[in-house]
């Protein structure tokens, strides 16, 4: 990837300095430095508010509760793990971080999941259907709350940064049944062909 973007800023400068327009290049490289500086510390001051709500909903026992109410619905989802699988809390932190559009919060806490789910796996060399649909759904990243988007809109000044909640909410939450939804029929599907 570096090679990449090393290669782009190359033929750009090449491009502006044959045009005539190097002055052009340099200035767009400084404000997109300033604006990326921006965006970076309007990202600290919410990601820190979501991480510290996390924090407080981890230790209060709000999570356990999410743990276990969503429960019924991870056990059928997640019917190839134990009953007193440690892996649900985790999933089920994923679950609420990422609804929060907290996507680097929840990052931990789905690397424990795996690592709970891997402990139950029999090929350790493969993963397991559980492994895969929960990848499916992480990737899928269902959220109530955009919030990293938000603080972005918010920091360039986008005059009703709300406006994209609903849109959001609809595009990740058919993502999120899809990802469930095709993960079971190839687990059927796969099962068949062995």
């Amino acid at each position: 990837m570096n090679y990449i973007f090393y290669f782009l800023i190359v033929i750009s400068i090449i491009v502006g300095a044959v045009n005539g327009k190097l002055q052009d290049v340099v200035d767009s490289v400084m404000s997109g430095a300033e604006l990326s500086v921006k965006i970076a510390f309007s990202l600290i001051g919410i990601m820190a508010f979501w991480l510290g709500i996390m924090q407080i909903a981890q230790k209060s026992g709000i999570i356990d509760w999410i743990s276990r109410t969503i429960k019924p619905v991870t056990r059928r989802l997640f019917n190839e793990l134990p009953q007193d699988s440690p892996a649900i809390g985790d999933v089920a932190m994923n679950f609420s971080a990422n609804a929060f559009g907290l996507g680097n919060a929840a990052t931990p806490f789905g690397i424990k999941a795996m690592e709970e789910m891997q402990k139950v796996n029999d090929k350790k060399d493969t993963a397991s259907n559980s492994m895969c649909l929960f990848l499916g759904m992480n990737t899928a990243g269902f959220q109530l709350i955009p919030t990293t988007v938000l603080a972005v809109l918010v920091s360039i000044g986008y005059k009703n940064p709300t406006e994209i909640i609903m849109p959001t909410l609809i595009v990740t939450l058919i993502a999120f049944l899809s990802a469930i939804v095709f993960s079971k029929i190839f687990q059927k599907l796969w099962r068949n062909n062995k």
